[in-house]
């Protein structure tokens, strides 16, 4: 039976899809360096004052809460610097992912393991971005 949502039918709709998510920061540059570099994210500065950032993965979009900021509307339980638990698409072999940390001094927390992402099965490790957040390069190599 599917599931309901106060009494109704729920149904996949697949025409939905996401667009981006908020995560928080403790420090801009910091962050800035490490999506950048580590995770190959696009850093765009935001237009306003004060100066905000977000990382830009193809289409999909991670926006940022960071010093300085007083965000609007927000989660009732708003999210803060080390409270995300991301999933990002590693494009090749998962040992180049382990090669690139390692190189950029980031320490491999798990893995290589394998796990089920939203296309298939892959092979994923694990690591933490500056602030603690759990980040994981999943590989369908």
């Amino acid at each position: 039976m599917p599931p309901s949502w106060h009494g109704a039918t729920v149904r996949p709709m697949t025409a939905i899809t996401i667009d981006h998510v908020v995560i928080a920061v403790s420090d801009w540059e910091r962050a800035n360096a490490f999506y950048g570099e580590v995770c190959g994210a696009e850093v765009v500065e935001m237009p306003g004052s004060p100066r905000s950032w977000r990382y830009r993965f193809g289409d999909q979009v991670l926006n940022v809460h960071g010093p300085g900021m007083d965000p609007t509307p927000v989660a009732r339980d708003p999210v803060r610097p080390g409270g995300a638990d991301l999933c990002l698409v590693w494009p090749g072999p998962i040992e180049t992912a382990v090669d690139h940390l390692t190189a950029h001094g980031v320490e491999v927390e798990d893995g290589p393991v394998p796990r089920n992402g939203a296309r298939a099965p892959g092979v994923s490790i694990y690591f933490r971005d500056p602030d603690g957040s759990l980040l994981e390069f999943l590989s369908y190599a």
